[in-house]
């Protein structure tokens, strides 16, 4: 399956970085946080997502892929605190320190649902989000913001993508899960604050415009990248991920799926006042 890099910064096929994994099987995406991105649309549930948790876990594959969604979720929304954190030392003004730290709260807030979770479905947090940390450290350091502004593209475009991701996937889980995977990917209120300070910030000046677009654009292509790659790795999740636990192998499906995803990545560059 390849997967499509928006923006000019090309296709990249599982098979050209080496990631084949299992015959046929697809790999898909992973990361964090929404504005008003397009759901997919709402159609009769069947399968697992019918199900609830305590009739769908007892298939082992998806127990598995779930304790591999919520750890990577989990570690997701720690990490963005962090960030979120460290975003604020570079914020100008005090309010837009106090804005950043508020949306850090609340992402920490959203860690501690999932880490309760893993806790509840008898599985050990760390235990569950260590095999994620690494690519999601990677893909932070690789792509450190150089400024202020750089860090709120980052936190929009990225967390976005994945956020998009995650809720596509919902709509494969069960109903315990999905509502609570659904519930963390509220948002936090910085969509609109990065659309705000960035379009502003444009307006000031227009020549930052193009140097926040190649940014963006970058910023997508590292985030698929190491989303395959650690899907990859994980058997039951990219299992579950094209569909083929309980429900049928439909790389079709996964293909509108990452349509979708790109489509609305294009709708919120021009939010931001920026080309695709």
């Amino acid at each position: 399956m390849c997967v499509g890099r928006n923006s000019g910064i090309g296709v990249t096929c599982v098979a050209d970085q080496g990631l084949t994994h299992r015959g046929e099987r697809a790999i898909v995406r992973f990361m964090e946080t929404p504005d008003n991105a397009t759901a997919p649309e709402e159609t009769p549930r069947t399968g697992i997502a019918a199900q609830d948790w305590a009739t769908a876990s007892t298939e082992p594959n998806y127990h598995a892929a779930v304790v591999d969604l919520l750890g990577a979720l989990a570690y997701g929304e720690l990490a963005a605190f962090e960030r979120l954190a460290e975003d604020a030392k570079l914020a100008p003004t005090l309010a837009d320190k106090a804005e950043l730290a508020k949306m850090a709260s609340a992402e920490f807030h959203h860690f501690e649902r999932l880490r309760d979770r893993l806790t509840a479905i008898d599985q050990e947090p760390t235990a569950a989000m260590e095999p994620f940390a690494k690519a999601l450290d990677d893909f932070h350091r690789q792509t450190a913001p150089s400024d202020w502004l750089e860090g709120l593209v980052k936190a929009y475009v990225g967390d976005s993508i994945a956020s998009d991701f995650y809720r596509e996937v919902a709509e494969r889980l069960d109903s315990d899960t999905r509502a609570l995977v659904l519930a963390v990917l509220d948002d936090t209120g910085h969509g609109n604050f990065a659309v705000e300070k960035v379009r502003a910030a444009i307006e000031a000046d227009p020549r930052c415009g193009g140097r926040l677009a190649l940014w963006a654009r970058r910023l997508m292509g590292e985030a698929l990248s190491q989303a395959q790659r650690v899907v990859a790795d994980r058997d039951a999740l990219s299992t579950m991920l094209v569909g083929g636990v309980a429900d049928g192998f439909d790389l079709a499906e996964v293909g509108r799926m990452f349509s979708r995803i790109t489509e609305a990545h294009t709708k919120r560059m021009a939010a931001l006042g920026l080309a695709a």
